[in-house]
Formats: structure tokens, C-alpha cells, sequence
């Protein structure tokens, strides 16, 4: 598991074989599909797995003919693709689906993803909601689409995720409304940390076949993408359940002969997983972005320890020196839990320093809620809330320390970005990306929109990061 990022079942033979065969399937030459032009609206909670997964689902069912619309549109169906890493994400999930089934009350409502997987019997309780599907059966859903309609208690098609051996084929085109594209590399985890609950939502570990990644970056970069993002539950681990075995490192290397491609970047990464060989293929090239994300989750060697970490922070601290000599300008994320069972004020304390030492640009903070069938939640010594709500905050301002100085660092400096699809909210400038995960606001044309130019840096303040355009650079 690579972050805090999960069963209940009345679908016998649910597999991954058949969903597979579902995906490959289609309406026969001539026949009208039950659904032809009826709209369809996806939200999606959590993290880019998710995302990648929704425009999975979406392009599925549009060529089965449903019409996607956005979310606060009135549709005849809603599908939420849920995640329950925390207890925060489950209450958004529930958000979610209120908000889908008040807008319409006579839609078809979908729960999918994770906390559908984990725990199907509250979605359940939740009136106006028709189907809920587990994280292999979303692939099945336009087959079950076509003769469901609106019930007192919903379908539950969740099987046990524990016998899941692939990863449904989904290919996909675009994503709507976005310069940059996800692709779904590997699912599942072989890591069983105390606290988490992806293994009970996703599965064991196990990796998308080589060609097919491949495939689908050379369908998303002739469609105009300028950054493609890998993505995965445990990314590091890809390619040891394969045969022949391959590693993340030999995907990289296959990935950059795609012709075209401009931007690859990388998701969340366990720091055992940084072998010499991977290291020199991220340092190696310049078009795998200088930034990197890898998970803490406690400066405190004993916190660690109860988590079941596989490192402590000496193997942490060393690589990110390393990494950090290796690719300049590099931008380092990492992830925290704060408040985890047995936490004192000299781990808390732990913690604190070890961030404040290391090159961080920006922190995730956490705080630890209870997760259904972990380990961490039969552990003694639970923290009080207002505790956690504390150091939850203490953390959180250290984290708007480090981003406004590595921030401030790239002020007078000329960097290329990749120009958004949508505007900043609050100020309507256009937004962008760098290499190193430095979002620039500017003001400038839609027609840039997608491309990628040289913004020179003229400003950092605790809240955003201004500048001005340069020179172009070169079109997506």
C-alpha cells in the first residue's frame, strides 16, 4: 500500500475472467442497444486509480450508447465510484450519493469502487440507491445496466476481491475536461500495513500486461495528451506476479519509445521498491517529470514498527538524499498519519523534525481513523480526537512551510508546463503544471489550454504561485 489510501457478496463466480469477456463483448451489427442516448454522470471520490478506473467505465458505457453529461446535470443514471481509505472519504462517499439521488430521485444510482467493496451493507441503508458493485464487478456494469431499473433495496454484485488474478482491459481515449492522463498500471497490494484497508478492497498484487500499458499510452498520446500519469495501488511491486517477470523499471524503458510522448509521471512509489536500476531510469530521462511521491506515514522508527512499514527512516532519509542528488529540482511528496494507535508526544515529536529535515514540497497529512477489519483497529492506546485534531494541525502548517519554500525557490526561474483544461476558480487566471508538480497560475488564452510553454516564475505566496509566459515551447 502506498498511501492510507479496502466483503460482503451475493455474486457467485464473480471473476476477473469475466469481466474480461464482458469487456471484449459488444452489441451485434445492426441491433440498437436499450440504452441508446440515455445520459449517464460519474463522480468520483479519492485517488487517480479512481479516476483512471471512472473513464474506464465511462468510455464502456458509451459505447454501449449512454450519453455522459456532468455531475450537476440532471441524468437518467449516476455511478459514484467510492473510496474509504479514511473515515473522511466514506462520509464524502455518502455525500456523494445523496447528492445524485436528491438531484434526480428517479435515476438509476450505481455505488462502485471501494467502499462499495468493503462495506456494501451501509451503502445499502442508504435509500434511492439501485445497484452496488465491487471493484472486479464495475467492469460488468453495462450488462447489468440494461435491465436495471429503480428498486426498494438495491442489486449487491461484490465478490470476494481476494480471488482476483488480473486487471480488467478498459482501453481508453480520453478524459474529459483534462490535459493530463491516467493510466492504470497494476491493482491490488501484497503489503498488509496495520492500518490500512486497501488489501480488503483491492486485492492482492497484480499487474497490467506490458503491451497493454503500452497500447493504451500510444492511444492517449495520439489523442493530444501531453502528460501521461502511471498509476497503481502498489506501483512498485509491478510486473513480479507476471510471466515472464518484468519490472517498473523495463515498463519505464518501453514507455519512453512511445513516439510523441512529452510528460510521464510517476504515482506513489514505496521507497524499498527504488532499485539502482529504476533510480537511473527516472534520473536518466527528461521527460519523466522530477517528482516523485513517497509515503511515510511516521518519522517515528517504533510507530513503524506497529504499522508494519517495510522501512524505518534511516532506508527513508537515505533515499530521498539520494533521489535528491540524482534528479535536480526535484519535487518530493510524502503522506503522514497522524494519531496512530499508541502514538506519544516523542514519536509525535519524531515526526515533526524528521519532515522539517528532509526536501519536502508538500505534505498529505492524515488523520488516523479506524478502518474496518485492520489490524491498527484492534491496537490499545486510541488517542483522544482532539489529540489528533492538534497534531493534525501542527503538521499541516509545517507542510504550507515546506511548499512556500520550495515554492520561493522557483521564483526568477523559466520552467515548461503543461497548460490545464480549466482556469484557476478563484483568481480565472490559467493553471499549469510543471515537471517538478508546481502548479503556475497566468494569465493567458484558451487556446494554450493543452500545450505545453515556458513560464517564467514571478511570484510564491502561502496560497498560489504566479508568473508570466516566456516563450512557447511546443504543442501537446
Amino acid at each position: 500500500m502506498t498511501g492510507p489510501d479496502l466483503a460482503e457478496s451475493d455474486h457467485a463466480g464473480s471473476s476477473a475472467g469475466f469481466a474480461r469477456a464482458t469487456l471484449g463483448g459488444g452489441i451485434g451489427r445492426g441491433a440498437k442497444p436499450p440504452s441508446e442516448g440515455k445520459t449517464i454522470a460519474f463522480a468520483t471520490v479519492g485517488c487517480k486509480l479512481n479516476q483512471a478506473e471512472t473513464q474506464e467505465m465511462e468510455e464502456l458505457l458509451a459505447s454501449r450508447g449512454y450519453r455522459p453529461v456532468p455531475f450537476d446535470e440532471p441524468a437518467q443514471v449516476y455511478v459514484i465510484n467510492t473510496c474509504t481509505v479514511t473515515g473522511r472519504a466514506d462520509f464524502s462517499d455518502r455525500q456523494m450519493i445523496r447528492r445524485a439521488i436528491a438531484r434526480n430521485p428517479q435515476a438509476l444510482v450505481v455505488v462502485a469502487g471501494c467502499y462499495a467493496q468493503t462495506d456494501p451493507a451501509a451503502i445499502a441503508r442508504i435509500s434511492g440507491v439501485d445497484l452496488i458493485v465491487g471493484n472486479q464487478e464495475k467492469y460488468e456494469l453495462a450488462g447489468l445496466l440494461d435491465s436495471l431499473t429503480k428498486r426498494a433495496t438495491p442489486l449487491v454484485r461484490v465478490g470476494d476481491i481476494r480471488k482476483a488474478v488480473n486487471v480488467p482491459v478498459a482501453p481508453v481515449t480520453h478524459f474529459r475536461g483534462r490535459s493530463r492522463a491516467f493510466v492504470k498500471i497494476q491493482d491490488g497490494c501484497q503489503h498488509r500495513c496495520a492500518f490500512c484497508i486497501v488489501p480488503l478492497a483491492r486485492g492482492g498484487s497484480r499487474s497490467q500486461e506490458p503491451k497493454v500499458v503500452v497500447d493504451q499510452v500510444h492511444r492517449l498520446v495520439e489523442g493530444g495528451y501531453g502528460e501521461v500519469v502511471l498509476t497503481g495501488v502498489d506501483m512498485g511491486h509491478y510486473g513480479w506476479d507476471l510471466f515472464p517477470q518484468t519490472t517498473l523499471a523495463t515498463l519505464l524503458r518501453q514507455i519512453l519509445d512511445v513516439p510523441g510522448l512529452g510528460r510521464l509521471r510517476l504515482s506513489s512509489i514505496l521507497p524499498p521498491y527504488f532499485t539502482d536500476e529504476l533510480i537511473e531510469v527516472i534520473a536518466g530521462s527528461p521527460r519523466i517529470a522530477p517528482h516523485l511521491h513517497i509515503p511515510l506515514q511516521s518519522g517515528s522508527n517504533r510507530v513503524l514498527g506497529l504499522m508494519r512499514r517495510p522501512y524505518n527512516t534511516r532506508i527513508y532519509g537515505s533515499l530521498v538524499e539520494r533521489l535528491s542528488r540524482a534528479i535536480p529540482d526535484l519535487g518530493l511528496g510524502a503522506d503522514v498519519i497522524v494519531g496512530f494507535p499508541g502514538e506519544t508526544d516523542a514519536d509525535f515529536e519524531a515526526t515533526r523534525a524528521l519532515i522539517g529535515a528532509l526536501p519536502v514540497s508538500y505534505l498529505h497529512v492524515f488523520s488516523y481513523s479506524d478502518r474496518q477489519g485492520t489490524e491498527a483497529a484492534r491496537l490499545p492506546g486510541h488517542l483522544p480526537a482532539r489529540t489528533i485534531t492538534e497534531r493534525s494541525k501542527v503538521l499541516r502548517r509545517l507542510g504550507r512551510e515546506k511548499s512556500l519554500a520550495f515554492r520561493r525557490r522557483q521564483v526568477g526561474r523559466t520552467w515548461e508546463v503543461l497548460v490545464l483544461e480549466e482556469r484557476d476558480k478563484s483568481t480565472g487566471r490559467l493553471s499549469s503544471l510543471t515537471g517538478n508538480y508546481v502548479e503556475i497560475l497566468f494569465d493567458g488564452t484558451d487556446e494554450w489550454m493543452g500545450r505545453f510553454l515556458n513560464v517564467s516564475v514571478t511570484d510564491a505566496t502561502s496560497d498560489r504561485t504566479l508568473g508570466k509566459v516566456a516563450e512557447p515551447s511546443s504543442e501537446a
